[in-house]
């Protein structure tokens, strides 16, 4: 049972499956080669299993807050899983999944701060979760979870193109359920028809 955790609820769903995410502020341990960092747990429920996430707090601050302001406003409630990037290079299975509010008026709130790589020291690495955007600082309530390293969406100081310069903010990583993760991105998703004319 998990009411005696005192966690707090939020609902993700996917296509075909869902999640019922569960937020609780505890500390997680880095790994030994890493120092520790102050964190914030959230277990994602879906229907093909648990995602345990910790929400860099202290190293990605402005992003992890905005995704827990989202959960603990219901805004991911319904919200779906809705897209699962293949990529066809490096050790497979590898590519993202992306969810969250897909720009629903009722859902979304204001832009937040890009909180770039360089910046964070939070890179993305297999199970990093980043915030989906258009330009920096629009970031709202989509974010992704990669399978494998996309070294492609840290921030590249020297690029002077600024979509690669800033590159994404990555704001937590999976300690538990990647398992979980590549059925989500393994799963068939269901074929719209084509719009005639």
């Amino acid at each position: 049972m998990i009411a005696p955790m005192m966690l707090k609820r939020f609902a993700l769903a996917a296509p075909l499956f869902f999640a019922l995410p569960l937020a609780a502020q505890e500390v997680v341990e880095e790994p030994e080669h890493a120092p520790e960092w102050e964190t914030t747990l959230v277990v994602i429920e879906t229907s093909m299993g648990d995602i345990t996430v910790a929400l860099e707090t202290e190293r990605a601050p402005v992003t992890a807050a905005n995704f827990l302001r989202y959960a603990d406003e219901d805004r991911f409630d319904g919200t779906v899983f809705y897209r699962a990037m293949p990529l066809a290079w490096g050790e497979q299975p590898n590519g993202l999944i992306q969810g969250g509010t897909q720009n629903h008026p009722d859902r979304i709130l204001d832009p937040i701060a890009h909180e770039p790589t360089s910046e964070t020291g939070v890179l993305h690495e297999r199970g990093t979760l980043s915030m989906a955007r258009f330009d920096p600082g629009t970031a709202t309530g989509d974010f992704s979870i990669m399978l494998q390293k996309q070294i492609g969406m840290d921030a590249d100081l020297d690029n002077e193109d600024p979509q690669f310069h800033d590159g994404f903010a990555a704001f937590g990583h999976v300690v538990e359920g990647m398992e979980v993760v590549e059925a989500i991105h393994a799963a068939p998703t269901p074929r719209r028809p084509a719009k005639a004319g």
